[in-house]
């Protein structure tokens, strides 16, 4: 009993080692023709490491500002009884926008008018009277005196009255409307905003490292969602002598021409300063980089070694590449490569190093420093 007991657990673990070495066996022939095996080669399009010549830009966001703007307010309280101007209309310097109730103000200033004629009368018969002594000299200074006072009064009454006939201060265009005919208005209520918008101001701040490559002059390119393709440019007009503590930023002011009012007072825009000395880049595709948070990369096509497995011909190594300035449809590389060295420009998320490619450019994309899409 014993004895079949052992026969049958020698005979069990004979057939597991037999079925174990036959297992192992496919393991390692599949093993070998997985080694064996190379994979098709990869169709993708090239781009050539190009040196090319840059002009030097730097970039903020700035804020645009009317020249002269101001809000329209009352100075004195008063009744509306004419509002002369249009929301959204051109003024000119002077023109009257809204007229407060002057009656008042107007027949004061006749009854002053008429005081300070006759105080003027009094005045040049004391003058005739004075040398003949008919008048003592405290008599005349009196009169005099009284003169002063009507034509102070008389200038007070038409300031008052100038001040409730509101004009414009300078030409533009005007805003909103903020008030009504028949309204009462107080010192300080809103009439309706004037903003001067030909030219206009774009201000922008810099980095304190970049103040010596900026002065007053230089050409400046403004870009924005609300401007057109091309942009507007403009010139640095001002630089503020003194840089921010907090920021460690200058402010810096450019003059912009806007004679068909595409710009408007509280836009922001993308600021281009144009340095006047261009520079020299190594520049590739964008699409050509495979973005890693460890370090970007591009692959580069070689010829295939001799004793490599047989393919194309061509094969790609992965190089690791340092980036600067991104431009259009192209980005500068620091360092990694070198001028005239072939990279993949397209498709290099599918890529391994070391992987056989096939070369076939007649699809690939039209790369530009400018690029302008049609339904941008």
């Amino acid at each position: 009993m014993k004895k079949s007991i052992v026969f049958s657990i020698v005979g069990l673990l004979a057939l597991v080692a037999i079925l174990g070495g036959i297992k192992g066996l496919q393991i390692n022939r599949m093993i070998a023709q997985g080694e064996q095996r190379v994979p098709p080669p990869e169709t993708v399009t090239t781009a050539t490491v190009q040196s090319q010549t840059w002009s030097s830009i730097l970039t903020a966001v700035g804020s645009l500002e009317a020249v002269e703007g101001v809000t329209i307010s009352a100075e004195l309280k008063g009744k509306v009884v004419k509002i002369t101007f249009e929301p959204g209309s051109k003024v000119k310097t002077g023109d009257l926008l809204v007229q407060q109730d002057i009656s008042l103000e107007t027949a004061q200033l006749r009854s002053a008018e008429a005081s300070m004629k006759l105080a003027r009368l009094n005045l040049e018969r004391a003058k005739k009277l004075l040398p003949e002594k008919v008048i003592t000299r405290s008599d005349f200074d009196a009169t005099e005196a009284k003169f002063k006072q009507a034509a102070a009064e008389v200038d007070q009454i038409r300031a008052t009255i100038d001040k409730k006939t509101i004009r414009a201060p300078f030409a533009g265009r005007l805003g909103i409307r903020m008030i009504n005919l028949g309204q009462n208005l107080n010192e300080g209520d809103a009439i309706v905003s004037l903003q001067t918008m030909d030219p206009i101001y774009v201000n922008f701040q810099l980095p304190q490292q970049e103040l010596y490559k900026i002065r007053q002059g230089l050409k400046v390119q403004l870009s924005g969602d609300a401007l057109p393709e091309e942009g507007i440019a403009g010139t640095i007009t001002a630089v503020n002598p003194q840089v921010d503590a907090a920021t460690r930023n200058i402010r810096v002011q450019a003059t912009v021409g806007n004679a068909h009012e595409q710009l408007r007072p509280g836009m922001f825009v993308n600021v281009t300063v144009v340095l006047p000395k261009p520079q020299n880049v190594l520049a590739i595709p964008a699409t050509a980089v495979l973005y890693a948070p460890y370090s970007d990369s591009v692959f580069i096509v070689e010829d295939q070694k001799k004793g490599k497995a047989k393919g194309s011909g061509k094969v790609v190594r992965q190089q690791f590449v340092r980036l600067g300035e991104k431009r259009g449809d192209y980005i500068t590389v620091d360092s990694g490569l070198k001028e005239g060295q072939v990279v993949v420009s397209t498709g290099v998320f599918k890529l391994r190093n070391g992987q056989s490619v096939v070369v076939d450019n007649s699809l690939a994309p039209k790369f530009k420093l400018a690029p302008q899409p049609a339904d941008a």
